[in-house]
């Protein structure tokens, strides 16, 4: 028998536990344990349902072309439960001099397929339309002085762009995503895809057109969620897995590897392994690493940033209207500490009850670790105050949920592909361990699941 310890119970570690347990059920020798420091399983991802609000505590939604979530929601049976977002609607604004401007149709993050919409939207000045239209003729250009080494986010679409637009919308889209700073994030790790384009077509608006043009036919909603909150997923599989297998309210206090496998210390145990999923936040799994391999411990250090999530449901929206549209986002300098705000009910059917509206705050940065240390009622003074300075007045709300997610976002720097490539070949020489979780080969709930269900049929 085959056992197996998995550190961390968010989405990563909880997946593998699934996985591993189905594979058990099917006769494979094998056996788990998943320790989770916290009371509750699957990490940032929480649904609170109260007063007919769904209220997402985290993600809303995974990205609808990644496979991996959706295959995961049918073979845990909620096929039923898959929702798109309302993309015939879908519009989204950005906070400019204090007024909300849409970003123009046929945007892919700051890249325009529709220069036509581009022209007519009040978001970009004269001087950065020419800049967009300027980048298409500029395709051999840039594609003969692309780099052949990593390089920041900002630098990349500068050289498409120019300032105007990274300021404008690069870099609140990037810190949406990921929380960073986009003179740090690598382009090749949270970008592939344009890098990808600027090899092959040189200008990223030619290869968007091109690609439009050839998926016209396919086009599918940008997000996918389940209509009863994506805590539904957590739900599921906690019911799948074995109760013994689950150890909560669990704190490793040491790990190390031994001659035939590896031992697990907690406040009151110590247990043997052969093998270690290590499913935990990346500085927790930097701490445990550091006597085991050093080197391996460095290249896992990566600055993380905090995020802070306020949801208000108002049971009666008949007199509080938000524009159509998704939400917005808050550029640096503007004036306001959000980094961004989702009109929950207009992206996603079912999220309110009749005549509600749901909307979500969110802090990032410095902003996000001031708030983690107020209290709730101070947290959502704040964001209410923020909201009431961009939408005007707001109704006194039915329903509150404030969550602080602290380094909940590991920041991709410049060379992160080449150090996770390093730190592959450590984890390789350290028999029976695999790194998962968000802070090596992606951030979102479709590629934690793909390492982790992948990572667990491996080991059987």
């Amino acid at each position: 028998m085959k056992r197996i310890a998995i550190i961390g119970g968010g989405i990563a570690g909880l997946t593998a536990a699934y996985e591993l347990s189905c594979l058990a059920s099917k006769g494979a020798a094998v056996e788990a344990v998943l320790f989770e420091a916290s009371p509750r399983l699957g990490g940032i991802v929480e649904t609170v349902r109260e007063g007919g609000f769904v209220i997402e505590c985290g993600p809303d939604a995974w990205v609808t072309e990644k496979p991996w979530a959706r295959e995961l929601a049918e073979q845990l049976g909620l096929g039923d439960e898959i929702i798109s977002s309302n993309d015939a609607t879908r519009k989204t604004y950005v906070l400019m001099d204090g007024l909300l401007q849409a970003m123009p149709d046929g945007m892919r993050m700051m890249v325009p397929a529709n220069l036509h919409a581009l022209d007519q939207s009040e978001l970009f000045s004269p001087e950065a339309k020419q800049d967009f239209h300027a980048e298409i003729s500029r395709a051999t250009e840039l594609k003969a002085s692309a780099p052949q080494h990593d390089e920041s986010v900002a630098a990349f679409v500068r050289r498409h762009f120019g300032d105007e637009v990274l300021d404008t919308i690069g870099a609140p889209l990037l810190r949406g995503v990921f929380g960073g700073d986009v003179t740090q994030l690598s382009v090749r790790a949270v970008m592939a895809p344009f890098v990808a384009m600027e090899r092959e077509h040189g200008s990223l608006i030619a290869a968007m057109q091109a690609n439009s043009t050839a998926s016209k036919s396919r086009q599918a909603a940008i997000f996918t969620t389940l209509q009863s909150g994506l805590g539904t997923l957590v739900d599921r599989m906690v019911a799948t897995i074995p109760k013994d297998w689950l150890r909560l309210g669990t704190t490793i206090r040491a790990l190390s590897h031994e001659h035939d496998g590896w031992k697990v210390e907690t406040s009151s145990t110590q247990e043997h392994f052969d093998v270690i999923l290590m499913a935990a936040p990346v500085h927790i799994a930097r701490e445990l690493m550091q006597s085991i391999d050093t080197r391996a411990a460095q290249l896992i250090a990566m600055d993380a940033s905090s995020a802070v999530v306020v949801a208000f449901g108002f049971p009666d929206a008949t007199g509080f209207s938000t524009p159509p549209g998704f939400g917005f986002l808050v550029p640096e300098g503007s004036g306001s500490r959000l980094l961004a705000c989702t009109f929950v009910d207009q992206k996603f059917a079912n999220r309110v009850p009749p005549n509600g509206k749901l909307i979500r705050a969110f802090f990032g940065a410095d902003a996000a670790e001031r708030l983690i240390r107020c209290g709730n009622d101070e947290v959502s003074s704040v964001a209410r105050l923020e909201l009431a300075h961009i939408l005007g007045p707001l109704p006194e709300p039915q329903v509150t949920v404030v969550r602080r997610w602290p380094k909940s976002l590991p920041q991709y720097a410049v060379g992160h592909l080449e150090r996770m490539k390093e730190l592959d070949e450590h984890i390789r020489n350290l028999n029976g361990l695999y790194l998962l979780g968000n802070g090596y080969r992606g951030v979102g709930l479709p590629d934690l699941i793909r390492d982790a269900r992948a990572a667990a049929q491996q080991l059987v």
